[in-house]
């Protein structure tokens, strides 16, 4: 069988889905690889490297496509080369299915086999295949080095002879995978660290990184059986509020990382609360791709209310594109390994392996 992958455009995503370790595990489990040429050079991967593992290349996008049984991607083809897919081929990446529906669906019609990564099950077995957490662990420590990079205190607590700076002040809000590298990062920096979650299970590993968790009165409930955050009833909303206020008036920086699958991201910080905040803070904000948990965010830009910055990009992780990809490479392998039947070489879409099931896009 041939595995494929082409480059992504690189205004928008530098991470690659294949990396020369990995190309090595394709070859052992059976796989042909072909890559676009120069497919790692933006990372300090030479095609030569690829090469001697005895990777194949093309200068030519559409051969590629043509050729590979399989594709992996970080995100779904462009336009023009979706249109290239033919019957029985399968489509491996972060789909998007939500805003994806109906490209999704002229694909599923043509009688490609599509998976979306982000729609993986949280089971055990599904763990050394989990994008979201591997990238997302990626994100919470990044989110909080751009933002220190903005901020004009020191974080630790310096005591010299000319006086005592005191150490700053930060709020993660949520505490999933990001928030919570991004709680352990910037208490390894010396922050004061406080966090919140509508999920009352966050406490006790917010707690052990150092953290305080700011308690809000029903959060026990607002958690799904995938161990997700779900949408907050309207009087949670309004006590949530009070709390972060209060908080706000007193915290330097916050990372917001607060996300439902599949829906706008939720307004967490309101106007008036940034109002209240001490100007010079900063405010970094994941969700930024998703419309914001802030009233002001805007992806790829740093927005200024009253002294605060408010920052969010689109891809964090192309500011981290080599340990990104390496993590990335290593999901899809061990996602692709389960879909191989190593006795017939070809894929085995067995959908009572709930992994297959959920993942397939139907």
């Amino acid at each position: 069988m041939k595995i494929g992958s082409i480059l992504e455009n690189q205004k928008i995503e530098k991470r690659i889905a294949i990396t020369p370790e990995i190309a090595k595990k394709y070859i052992s489990l059976g796989f042909d690889v072909q890559l676009s040429k120069d497919y790692g050079i933006h990372l300090g991967i030479t095609d030569d490297e690829y090469k001697k593992i005895g990777v194949n290349f093309s200068n030519d996008d559409k051969e590629i496509i043509n050729h590979s049984n399989v594709i992996v991607q970080l995100g779904l083809l462009s336009d023009d080369k979706s249109a290239l897919l033919k019957e029985d081929q399968t489509l491996i990446g972060v789909l998007n299915p939500y805003d994806n529906k109906e490209k999704l669906n002229i694909l599923k019609n043509k009688k490609i086999k599509l998976f979306s990564l982000e729609l993986l099950p949280r089971i055990t077995r599904a763990q050394s295949m989990d994008i979201l957490s591997s990238q997302a662990n990626l994100a919470g420590y990044k989110a909080v080095i751009e933002s220190f990079a903005y901020f004009e205190k020191a974080i630790p607590m310096m005591m010299t002879a000319a006086g005592t700076v005191p150490a700053a002040k930060i709020l993660v809000v949520g505490a999933g995978v990001a928030g919570l590298q991004a709680i352990a990062t910037a208490k390894r920096m010396g922050g004061i660290v406080f966090a919140t979650d509508v999920r009352m299970a966050s406490k006790e590993q917010v707690e052990s990184l150092g953290g305080k968790f700011l308690t809000v009165e029903g959060a026990e409930n607002l958690e799904t059986e995938d161990g997700y955050a779900k949408e907050a009833s309207d009087d949670f909303k309004k006590r949530q509020e009070d709390l972060l206020s209060e908080t706000l008036k007193k915290i330097d920086i916050v990372i917001c990382t607060a996300l439902i699958p599949g829906k706008k991201a939720p307004v967490i910080i309101k106007e008036e609360m940034i109002d209240n905040m001490q100007a010079g803070s900063v405010i970094y904000d994941l969700a930024a791709i998703q419309g914001g948990n802030t009233a002001f965010t805007k992806a790829d830009e740093i927005t200024e209310k009253n002294g605060v910055k408010i920052m969010g990009e689109s891809n964090i992780l192309n500011g981290l594109p080599v340990s990104a990809s390496s993590l990335y490479a290593k999901n899809m392998f061990n996602f692709v390994e389960n879909l191989f039947d190593k006795e017939n070489k070809n894929l085995n879409i067995n959908l009572e392996d709930e992994i297959i099931d959920k993942t397939l896009i139907k």
